[in-house]
């Protein structure tokens, strides 16, 4: 699909749902697709698994350090762990074990995040993971991906099972805009460009693509041209598409439904100052924990929406010029 500057954003599914349907699809395909949960199924959408592959599927009950354990055990004997929880606990509980028996040894495990960033609502601080793609980049080997739709996490969760090593996958609570037409391809670690723009570039991941495009196009009225990219790999980087968009545009807004330290927006920043300097702003959470609201008051509230783009954009085109 080439770059366009016109986009009609319908509702979509979660993409949590998304990946249990993606799932189910490739546990079809390969009987050494196994899915492993912590009593959370119902949530994390793995309960389809289980339902059509009950031999396949290991609950663990509320023990996430045990489950990354298993899911490495199931990985050195050659199948293919899918492990899913909410992001808050399988990161930040089995971040130790993560770290020792995933990624040392390297071996063959996917983890899968839930409920990522604060769109998870009610819920509440304590189950928002806002740390989870920075605790995951750390991890020495590990590939992270970040979804933005249904279409582009059904292709990634393929992109993770045939991809010899290990995987962070993170995936939302709410239904989230449909972006990508079915059948659109997708590659670990190359970025895509889906508004053309020659005046700045947003770079954005997960949930805040959509607000991305509906800044782009709200700039576009302003007679501003904003380049958008999907980065649903944060690890490996893209950087040869941000060392374009720097040297082309000259000013680049990175946009996260994370923490603005430790996500996104440092990696690009690094790859900017590395490769071609340039004004940059970020739109993220600001070192706070959120409140239990609707997904809706809290992108609101903490600056996640198309708004506080066009805000950010604003910005950095000003100290541009």
């Amino acid at each position: 699909m080439p770059a366009t500057t016109r986009f009609e954003l319908k509702p979509g599914m979660a993409t949590r749902e998304a990946f249990g349907h993606a799932l189910v699809e490739l546990g079809r395909e390969n009987r050494n697709i196994v899915a492993v949960d912590a009593d959370l199924s119902k949530s994390t959408f793995t309960h389809l698994f289980a339902k059509e592959f009950p031999e396949r599927f290991f609950s663990c009950g509320i023990a996430e350090a045990n489950m990354v354990g298993l899911a490495a055990g199931l990985a050195s004997a050659g199948k293919i762990p899918f492990a899913a929880s909410f992001a808050s606990f399988i990161i930040n509980k089995g971040f130790e074990q993560l770290r020792v028996v995933v990624a040392y040894p390297g071996v063959n495990v996917k983890i899968v995040g839930t409920h990522c960033g604060i769109s998870i609502g009610e819920d509440g601080p304590s189950q928002m993971a806002v740390e989870d793609v920075g605790l995951a980049c750390s991890l020495v080997g590990f590939v992270v991906l970040s979804p933005a739709d249904e279409v582009s996490m059904k292709a990634l969760v393929r992109c993770a099972a045939a991809h010899a090593g290990p995987v962070y996958i993170r995936a939302g609570r709410p239904k989230a805009p449909a972006i990508y037409q079915p059948g659109r391809s997708f590659e670990i670690g190359k970025s895509i460009e889906l508004v053309e723009g020659r005046d700045l570039t947003i770079i954005a991941t997960g949930l805040l693509v959509a607000e991305a495009i509906r800044a782009a196009e709200q700039l576009s009225t302003e007679g501003i041209a904003a380049r958008v990219i999907d980065m649903h790999t944060i690890k490996p980087l893209d950087t040869e598409a941000i060392q374009k968009a720097a040297a082309e545009t000259g000013a680049i807004v990175v946009a996260e439904e994370h923490f603005v330290d430790g996500g996104l927006g440092v990696r690009v920043a690094q790859a900017v100052g590395a490769t071609h300097p340039c004004p940059m702003e970020f739109v993220g959470i600001k070192d706070t924990y959120a409140e239990s609201a609707t997904p809706e008051q809290l992108l609101d509230k903490y600056g996640l929406i198309a708004r506080d783009v066009i805000a950010a954009a604003r910005r950095v085109l000003a100290r541009k010029s």
